[in-house]
């Protein structure tokens, strides 16, 4: 990689795009099915809404909205790409869904898709990149300057266990309850370079930082940084990628509000925060939302105290309210609220769903249903 490639190319600030791992599933069963490439090869799409590309296995699925201005684009474009992905999966008999796993799929059966990048990947990690089949939703914002970038990466860090609570869908692995919300993080956790951005000055001090790991042969690209939150310099954006896929788009473009009306305001209010001290307790904080979603309690450096997520993220629902208002996504934040206020996790319907079914394969069945007919909210 050379000092080109980790040039940052200034950004619309708070422009936003999303990403949506997605699986991909036989009609017999709903187990996975490998039917990315063939899907991709037949697939009719002019670009005008995004993109799909493949993902590390031939059961997984990429939808990729444009750089939008709004929540509300975003939406439009995650609901464009859904409807064509269905109906091109309808014809192929695939069905397809989200959530953040799948409930009951035997790693060893997945197959690695064609491409360098993820031949390499599998060549330097083995089976652990079999096991990366589980489903994200990454969300870029725009960053103006690179030195606003690195700082944004840093300051979003507390925030992590929000966004893990508010898009947490994967409870099943292996056909067993993991008594987690989002089971799907452990399998990130795995790699090595996983984890939160060190604390760093500014663009230079990442520059010098990656510089630091390439030259001890640890890195040769930003994509080996499997960091919760990373810059992006080639799009000028700050990338999210903490979240389980959600189960239906509305959620998606939920979340993408959110990451906006949050960094709006972090950017606009520039708080102090304590890098170090957020280090120090990150690893638990994610891990209590993981575990326990909105129950979860987290630890406050600051105030060397613990504090219940579901009563922080009220909270912070609450102030982000102007901000929501000054960016026209309010609406898309009550479908946040909604979540919390009824205690509902995806992964609280997922187990529903079982209780109702007692099989796994209903459920998924159920799952794909509902990401099919599912339509965004609109104002």
């Amino acid at each position: 990689m050379s000092d080109a490639d980790l040039e940052f190319h200034d950004s619309e600030p708070l422009t936003l795009g999303v990403e949506l791992e997605l699986q991909l599933l036989t009609t017999r069963d709903y187990d996975l099915t490998r039917g990315a490439t063939d899907l991709l090869r037949a697939a009719r799409h002019d670009g005008s809404n995004g993109d799909i590309k493949l993902e590390i296995t031939e059961s997984m699925i990429e939808i990729n909205t444009r750089v939008c201005p709004s929540a509300n684009a975003i939406a439009t474009d995650l609901d464009a790409l859904r409807g064509l992905l269905v109906d091109q999966c309808a014809r192929n008999n695939i069905a397809v869904c989200g959530g953040g796993t799948h409930p009951f799929h035997s790693w060893p059966d997945r197959r690695i898709s064609p491409g360098a990048r993820y031949e390499m990947t599998y060549e330097r990690y083995g089976y652990l990149a079999k096991q990366f089949t589980v489903f994200g939703q990454h969300i870029h914002v725009g960053c103006a300057t690179a030195d606003d970038a690195i700082w944004l990466t840093q300051a979003l860090g507390p925030y992590v266990p929000c966004f893990i609570a508010l898009s947490a869908a994967s409870p099943y692995i292996d056909g067993v309850d993991t008594l987690f919300h989002s089971a799907r993080l452990n399998a990130v956790s795995a790699f090595p370079l996983s984890g939160q951005c060190p604390a760093l000055p500014d663009w230079n001090g990442f520059l010098k930082h990656f510089g630091f790991l390439r030259d001890c042969g640890i890195v040769t690209s930003i994509k080996d940084l499997y960091w919760d939150i990373r810059p992006k310099p080639e799009y000028g954006t700050v990338e999210i990628r903490v979240c389980d896929t959600p189960l239906d788009v509305a959620q998606a473009a939920a979340l993408a509000a959110f990451a906006q009306a949050l960094a709006r305001r972090l950017l606009r209010e520039r708080p102090a925060f304590d890098a170090v001290g957020a280090l120090h307790v990150a690893r638990y904080n994610k891990f209590q939302a993981c575990r326990y979603g909105f129950d979860a309690r987290i630890s406050d450096p600051g105030k060397r105290a613990q504090e219940d997520l579901r009563a922080t993220l009220k909270e912070l629902l609450d102030a982000l309210n102007d901000d929501a208002r000054a960016l026209g996504c309010q609406h898309w934040l009550d479908v946040l609220r909604t979540s919390l206020f009824t205690g509902a996790t995806g992964s609280d319907w997922l187990r529903s769903r079982l209780a109702v079914h007692e099989n796994l394969n209903d459920v998924v069945r159920d799952s794909a249903e509902r990401f099919a007919a599912m339509r965004p909210l609109v104002e």
